[in-house]
């Protein structure tokens, strides 16, 4: 009888300094040290006073001290760790062992403690890597297009450089805008003065806004100029300088919507460009402007495309498998989409 080879195993010890209360490391009632246990299932996780002991696979062990390291350095800026965040980190530092990470040594501590607008009471900050990536191409290109699906925080995390592009003086006003397409751009079989008509596709745009500013300073804002939000086919004849301009659903654009989108580009200005290739609204036989300009742009100078997935949606977990199972019905129908 073949005796089957015992894994190699070894043991580590995490010392947890004393300004780091172990409730704030291992949740209330132990909350985040069971979803770690659940995460490593073949590792022995023990805890004695300020002492973590695990004892496992020499890969596995290595990766529960780096995840402690990093829920350290993340307690140490007063941020408190989640379910959530100890989930992502998890994620992120399996990555980066697979060598799944692209080019970029970004830590999931990096991730998890970039504030990019502190609004009402609570901080917008990224909260996967490939958001982070995001946000940081924002600040490096003038037009950015975030690609993903439903969830992604594409729109969200756009809006809040938006309003830190605006406080911080970097540019003078806010245009945020849709292709209004279910209505054909036209609008006019809808009841009602033309705000109510386009009030409905910009809906999205304006609770974004709700959650970054004072509510009450918004109307004063947009009777300014200093925020706008329209159809895109308000853009059309437009210069736009001195302004941080978003394009949301852009996959409903047209090819040639997308051209005239993108060449109001005035000077001192940023395009954000959002949208999700596999949902499209355009009528039969017209082309996506979103999928063409990928093959267009891809590679041109001071244009970046970031592309999230199913691992960046950050809604319930549940979004994250809808999504993951419609991708795989798709592809199991040979369905691309329109």
């Amino acid at each position: 009888m073949t005796q089957t080879p015992t894994q190699p195993q070894t043991s580590a010890q995490i010392k947890v300094p004393a300004k780091h209360p172990m409730v704030m490391l291992l949740g209330s009632g132990d909350s985040l040290l069971r979803v770690i246990e659940k995460a490593f299932p073949a590792a022995d996780i023990h805890v004695r006073g300020n002492e973590i002991s695990a004892t496992g696979a020499p890969a596995e062990v290595a990766l529960i001290q780096r995840l402690f390291d990093q829920m350290m350095l993340v307690l140490r800026t007063g941020q408190p760790m989640t379910e959530d965040a100890v989930e992502r980190s998890i994620a992120m530092l399996r990555a980066s062992e697979n060598g799944k990470a692209e080019d970029g040594h970004e830590t999931p501590a990096d991730v998890l403690t970039q504030n990019i607008l502190s609004s009402r009471g609570r901080t917008i900050r990224p909260k996967t890597l490939n958001q982070k990536r995001y946000v940081d191409a924002i600040d490096k290109h003038t037009i950015v297009f975030g690609i993903g699906p439903a969830g992604t925080g594409k729109t969200y995390l756009a809006m809040a450089k938006a309003v830190q592009a605006l406080q911080s003086k970097q540019v003078t006003r806010i245009i945020l805008t849709r292709p209004a397409v279910e209505a054909g751009e036209r609008l006019g079989f809808l009841p009602g003065t033309l705000y109510e008509k386009i009030d409905p596709y910009l809906r999205p745009l304006y609770d974004a806004l709700h959650d970054m500013l004072d509510p009450e300073s918004i109307p004063r804002l947009m009777a300014a100029g200093t925020i706008e939000v329209a159809p895109l086919a308000y853009m059309r004849g437009r210069t736009l300088n001195d302004a941080f301009i978003i394009l949301d659903e852009a996959q409903n654009t047209s090819a040639e919507q997308m051209k005239m989108f993108l060449t109001r580009l005035g000077f001192d200005s940023k395009i954000v460009i959002t949208g999700d290739i596999t949902q499209v609204d355009l009528p039969n036989g017209t082309k996506s402007g979103l999928r063409q300009v990928q093959d267009i742009l891809e590679g041109v100078e001071d244009v970046h495309f970031s592309r999230l997935s199913s691992q960046d949606v950050v809604r319930h977990k549940l979004v994250g498998r809808i999504v993951d199972a419609y991708e795989k019905y798709d592809s199991q129908q040979g369905h691309n989409g329109k």
